[in-house]
């Protein structure tokens, strides 16, 4: 089973969302934990809609620091935005490889409800076909 450690900047969007798809898809395969640079203490919930409205289970996921996972060893660390692929990360244990994959961050979205779910969904469908294509 392989270890993925799923970084954005808040831990509240797209690495919550990268998280529950990496366990669903890859059941048995993977398991995915996320945590941000700058947690934002809350997981936004355009995400757990957003993962509801997939049908994709999430179980309870909060915004963490990736101080949290210093110690743990991973195979892989994915960062899903551009600010924490720009960072330094905690010194991980062991050797892991590094992925950075540039997804659009929805709670940034404006407009009408309609425009932010379709921003919501946007960057659950990126993020979806990235993991099927590279992980699965």
């Amino acid at each position: 089973m392989k270890k993925v450690l799923v970084l954005c900047t808040g831990n509240s969007c797209r690495s919550v969302m990268a998280e529950a798809l990496i366990n669903h898809l890859g059941a048995g395969h993977y398991t995915a934990v996320s945590a941000g640079s700058f947690p934002a203490g809350y997981v936004h919930p355009g995400s757990l809609e957003t993962l509801a409205r997939h049908q994709v289970p999430v179980d309870k996921p909060r915004s963490k620091s990736w101080d949290e996972f210093s110690a743990h060893h991973f195979d892989l660390v994915l960062a899903v935005c551009d600010e924490a692929a720009k960072e330094t990360c905690p010194a991980f244990p062991g050797r892991f490889e590094r992925k950075h994959w540039s997804i659009p961050d929805p709670a940034k979205a404006e407009g009408s409800e309609a425009e932010v779910q379709r921003a919501f969904d946007d960057a659950f469908n990126l993020l979806k076909d990235r993991i099927e294509a590279e992980l699965l």
